[in-house]
């Protein structure tokens, strides 16, 4: 088996996975965002504290699984870095007790691999990361063969929802409240497309985020119409970048992965899209759309698969990481 830590931002995770079968033996997962949700966004020096307490207590209660691990996976990057920091430090002290060799497991890997906890690989693939802190399209054929056809140029699309929340005074996270405000209006507020005249595959939310903040300046506008124009522009611009990719690599699957995929209305508008170009939508279960040890366990089943170690002494936290772009 391998047991997982997960501690990149506001979630505490931990999970056992069974090597040759993908079963996922043991997930706990402990939320912060009770705790964060007053300060309207992640306190790093809180989530680092509140994760040196959820840690061992999580780890206490999958304690009988110790005598059959076999390595130990830790998410060192991308993240806060006082948050990995503390999921680090326990795989480490955890896995020399043990004497097991050590994993680190990039996040945004991870994410790649909720799509297949407790399941076989599905590759090629295109992959649509959309999170708090990435929005990325990218290509995936294995774990040592992912490469990135777009990135965002400022904010990714999940902070986009959370900075607007703030701004309308809904509170964090603002996925969820702004999707539910949503419900309740219209798309009527005229906000621009970001970037329609660039001739690149690249994404940007900064212009909206200004555009909603003038809006609710203007006092011309109900919050939730605000809300619905937003999430409806914020996804158009998602929907309009991919179109431009799929027309250049022609993918056979897609999928959609990160906290963002939940989103039901950005679901809707990709099935639409399966349907125009063909190809099979995927997505994770909804548990495993948010940050969890589950998909770093996966991930690290690939790589013990190939030996993929990192030694203790050797693992670096490394809060920002980029793949290599596609050719």
């Amino acid at each position: 088996m391998i047991l997982a830590i997960e501690s990149s931002c506001d979630d505490t995770s931990v999970a056992v996975t069974e090597i040759e079968s993908t079963k996922l033996l043991f997930h706990k997962k402990i939320s912060q965002e009770l705790e964060h949700s007053v300060y309207g966004g992640v306190v790093p020096e809180l989530a680092s504290r509140l994760h040196a307490k959820a840690l061992p207590k999580i780890l206490n209660d999958a304690k009988e699984f110790f005598p059959s691990l076999k390595a130990i996976a830790v998410t060192n990057a991308p993240g806060l870095s006082v948050t990995l920091q503390e999921g680090v430090m326990m795989a480490k002290a955890l896995g020399i007790s043990l004497n097991i060799p050590l994993i680190a497991v990039n996040h945004l890997m991870g994410h790649i691999y909720s799509l297949f906890i407790e399941k076989e690989e599905i590759k090629p693939l295109m992959v649509l990361l959309v999170s708090g802190g990435h929005t990325k399209i990218l290509k995936f054929n294995g774990i040592e063969e992912v490469c990135e056809i777009a990135t965002t140029m400022d904010d990714s699309f999940g902070e986009s929802f959370d900075k607007v929340a703030k701004m309308l005074g809904l509170g964090y996270p603002g996925g969820p409240v702004i999707e539910k405000l949503a419900k309740k209006g219209e798309d009527i507020v005229p906000f621009p497309l970001p970037l329609k005249n660039s001739p690149n595959i690249a994404f940007s939310y900064s212009g909206i985020k200004n555009a909603v903040r003038l809006a609710i300046e203007s006092a011309k506008f109900k919050p939730e119409d605000i809300a619905a124009s937003f999430q409806s522009k914020a996804i158009e611009h998602l929907t309009f970048m991919c179109k431009r990719a799929f027309k250049k690599y022609k993918p056979e699957n897609f999928a959609i992965v990160g906290g963002a995929s939940a989103n039901l209305k950005l679901r809707e508008e990709f099935e639409k899209l399966s349907e125009k170009f063909g190809f099979k939508l995927i997505y994770p279960q909804m548990q495993y759309t948010s940050d969890n040890a589950a998909m770093i366990a996966r991930a690290g089943i690939e790589m013990y698969k190939k030996k993929m170690f990192t030694d203790y002494k050797d693992i670096k936290i490394i809060p920002r990481v980029a793949f290599k772009g596609c050719d």
